[in-house]
């Protein structure tokens, strides 16, 4: 393994290709804000540049040169906040008019309008979530990112984009592919955090190292490499299992709001 950078909280890794690719994306966003002539609605601003700056501090700086150089605990703060915090902002900040037209415009490829069509219904998106949150979190998968860069992206592309799908059940903004009624989204709540406690649970109980990388890694902090995997796992256990808690709240307390005004 090479020799990585001096740590440093104040002075961290920042990826060109990080700031370029969030670049186009809130440009995109913002432009397509601005071809509407009804204006801009702050809310939804907010929510959406909010995901955006998650992305960017998850993907750069001390969280960034912690997760790929010396602690495996680090790494999981960045991937909670891939999968845990990133997609729901963005989802959030989607105004029903864009979302539907962008889904209009990927159904003019045929066979790209359909994989989208199949795979936002609860049990496939559910499942791909799934899959990738295990599978790259098993050793091999693992350690084989974190030893190759383009690797590691893909890793980080494929939680971001199986988490936006895990979280549309409940928090699309789109009328052509909406959410769940408010019963079924609290039955899938039920199951969303399912996965990462799987993986929690792996990972806090293994009794020895399981990915060498970190095995290998300069020391720091005085944290032990088992110690650190450990107190990794309990990260992704206790808000795997407090986020969807707050969702399902909220989401209980919309049905019973939308119920009263229903009633009057």
């Amino acid at each position: 393994m090479a020799a990585p950078p001096p740590f440093s909280w104040t002075n961290g890794s920042i990826h060109l290709d990080v700031i370029v690719g969030v670049g186009l994306l809130g440009g995109a966003y913002l432009g397509a804000w601005l071809s509407q002539p009804r204006g801009m609605r702050a809310r939804p601003v907010l929510l959406f540049c909010g995901g955006l700056a998650a992305l960017v501090a998850a993907l750069n700086g001390p969280l960034h040169d912690l997760s790929d150089y010396y602690l495996f605990s680090a790494h999981m703060v960045q991937h909670l906040v891939l999968t845990l915090v990133v997609p729901p902002l963005l989802l959030a900040g989607t105004p029903a008019w864009m979302a539907d037209s962008v889904l209009r415009g990927v159904s003019r490829w045929r066979p790209a309008g359909a994989l989208i069509g199949v795979l936002v219904r609860p049990l496939p998106a559910l499942v791909c979530y799934a899959v990738a949150l295990v599978a790259w979190h098993l050793p091999g998968p693992y350690n084989a990112a974190l030893e190759r860069h383009g690797l590691h992206v893909l890793e980080h592309l494929a939680l971001i984009a199986t988490a936006v799908l895990g979280w549309w059940p409940v928090l699309s903004p789109a009328t052509i592919a909406p959410p769940l009624p408010y019963a079924g989204q609290l039955l899938y709540l039920f199951v969303f955090g399912i996965p990462m406690t799987v993986v929690a649970a792996f990972v806090t109980r293994a009794e020895h190292v399981l990915y060498p990388f970190y095995a290998a890694a300069p020391r720091i902090f005085d944290i032990t490499p088992l110690t650190d995997q450990r107190l990794g796992g309990v990260i992704m256990w206790v808000p795997a299992a407090i986020i969807p808690v707050l969702v399902f709240s909220l989401v209980f307390f919309r049905w019973v709001a939308a119920e009263a005004e229903a009633d009057a």
